[in-house]
């Protein structure tokens, strides 16, 4: 089922039999996959399939849920980052992650940016400067804030605040990004922005995104992974799982008679 993906590029995550369970209940059943370099893979399914659970296993944020047992191994460039000897303020400034709302810190749209940098040690001001102009640049943000770089950033439109958390996101120059239904407080046209931004990034990230919106997926992604009550049922290049798909419970999916 995989080899459709790994076997024509590189991949930048491996995933090998993943297993999440809160107490009992076992939320990710024996997930293997691989996210390939530099791509964007969406990941779809029904409310509850463990979607965005399996998101935040591939940067442990599951940690911070307490009773939570992972087994298996989640591989960065061939680290198993779940390794006792893992540091996590190192896996963190490789994999950044970007939340359903906006969540934009109550300080300036400068220091928005600056605070994972600040996190790291990074003191000089010109090396700041740089990297938050960098940062907004990259996100398309930079001509509609430069003038108001110390204003809060909740003053921001939503849509905007969400490119400002990209921007955060990358500001460590990560190699994965993480997104967990980013455009779900957005209208549609910020939506598209947002989309757009992402296809912007995708040859100097490896983009991961937990999406409800199914034209989404097929607008915005190379890959996509559709996952069904905790388990991958399939996964492929974009346009052939949706065009062609190889599992029943994929086609009922993708045209609306499943989910």
């Amino acid at each position: 089922m995989h080899d459709s993906v790994t076997g024509r590029t590189t991949a930048k995550i491996d995933v090998r039999g993943l297993e999440l369970s809160y107490g009992g209940f076992r939320a990710l059943k024996s997930i293997t996959a691989s996210f390939p370099k530099d791509r964007i893979t969406a990941i779809i399914g029904p409310s509850g399939c463990g979607k965005s659970t399996f998101l935040r296993c591939l940067n442990r944020m599951n940690d911070l849920i307490s009773g939570v047992r992972v087994e298996g191994q989640v591989l960065l460039d061939g680290v198993d980052i779940y390794s006792p000897s893992t540091d996590l303020t190192w896996l963190r400034s490789r994999i950044g992650m970007v939340f359903q709302r906006p969540v934009v810190f109550p300080l300036s749209v400068y220091d928005n940016v600056a605070v994972p940098l600040r996190v790291q040690g990074v003191s000089d001001k010109r090396k700041l400067d740089q990297t938050v102009e960098e940062s907004l640049r990259a996100v398309g943000l930079w001509e509609d804030v430069k003038d108001r770089l110390r204003q809060p950033a909740q003053k921001l439109s939503l849509g905007n605040q969400q490119k400002l958390c990209i921007a955060r996101a990358i500001s460590t120059r990560p190699e994965v990004v993480l997104l967990d239904e980013p455009a779900s407080a957005l209208d549609p046209v910020a939506t598209l922005k947002l989309e757009d931004l992402l296809w912007s990034l995708r040859d100097r990230y490896t983009i991961v995104i937990v999406t409800h919106n199914m034209q989404q997926a097929a607008r915005a992604s190379d890959y996509t992974l559709f996952m069904l009550g905790g388990e991958v049922v399939e996964y492929s290049e974009t346009r052939d799982l949706f065009l062609s798909p190889k599992d029943a419970r994929t086609e009922s999916y993708v045209t609306g008679k499943l989910g």
